[in-house]
């Protein structure tokens, strides 16, 4: 079946008439006369096959068809004028949205990220963080920067870059710190992973805390880090991300001993087309990080 051609015209006219169910105002807003909206409507119709308005004493209502037909023009316009306003210097603006976990974002990727800026002024960047516990689909994301073993059901994996932990703690309690056994003494800093401590110590063949330690849970290493700042206790952290507050002397790591518990991905569903502003964006990252 061949389906009729339909000016554009007729369907802005219809789409603008509809929203304002008067002629009238739709004739002011597309700067043409009522007779020839009304007109453009009537060739819509005729078309169509169908009536699109009901002419009532106080103006139009829209037919069934007319209800069917707006939300759908409606969309399509809004998408249009979306498109077109995302032209910059003759160059489609694109979007990406990442979601990050916090501390790679405030400690590796925000200090890098006018060189993306810099080299990709078209592409919008979107930028959200989290706390390692994400639902990517749900929230929209292109890419999710993950901290883990790189292994995510329905997932690709781009390994970023390592991110070992050590202790990390206030310039006035690592003075008391001469042995690796001595972090026992002090309130434990930790995520949500009950064994970081217990590792760490077992590589240096100490003895793992006892259960009924003092420790403080944290779903942030960046409030983590905050409190150890603060002089709340020792944080057993990813040092890479801290390093700014390593050279300022806001932290201090008093013992050179690190352990892996993972590393930052670059994450994205297998279910999300890969867009060229994405592989552009990729490709950045393993460039920046060694990739």
């Amino acid at each position: 079946m061949v389906r009729p051609y339909i000016p554009l015209n007729a369907l802005r006219a219809f789409e603008a008439a509809a929203r304002h169910l008067s002629f009238t105002n739709a004739a002011i807003e597309l700067n043409v006369t009522h007779a020839a909206v009304s007109q453009q409507v009537k060739a819509l119709e005729q078309r169509l096959g169908c009536s699109l308005f009901i002419r009532i004493s106080r103006g139009l209502a829209l037919t069934t068809e007319g209800e069917s037909l707006l939300p759908v023009l409606n969309h399509t316009f809004d998408h249009i004028a979306e498109t077109l306003d995302n032209f910059s210097t003759g160059k489609l603006r694109e979007k990406i949205k990442v979601g990050a976990v916090g501390s790679f974002a405030t400690g590796l990727l925000l200090p890098r990220l006018h060189d993306f800026n810099r080299r990709y002024p078209h592409i919008e960047l979107q930028l959200s963080t989290h706390n390692n516990r994400v639902d990517p689909a749900a929230e929209g994301h292109d890419f999710t920067v993950r901290f883990g073993a790189g292994g995510w059901h329905g997932t690709e994996a781009q390994f970023i870059c390592p991110a070992p932990f050590s202790p990390l703690c206030h310039t006035d309690l690592a003075r008391e710190l001469r042995h690796p056994a001595d972090v026992v003494k002090y309130t434990l800093l930790r995520s949500f992973r009950r064994d970081e401590w217990s590792l760490w110590l077992q590589s240096l063949e100490q003895r793992p805390p006892s259960p009924s330690h003092p420790v403080m849970i944290f779903d942030s290493s960046l409030t983590m880090i905050e409190a150890a700042m603060l002089g709340a206790g020792i944080a057993l952290a990813p040092v890479k991300i801290f390093e700014r507050q390593l050279q300022n002397k806001m932290l201090v790591r008093p013992f050179a001993a690190e352990i892996d518990l993972g590393g930052y991905w670059l994450t994205r569903l297998h279910s999300r087309t890969t867009s060229h502003a994405m592989t552009l964006f990729s490709g950045w990252i393993a460039e920046q990080f060694g990739g």
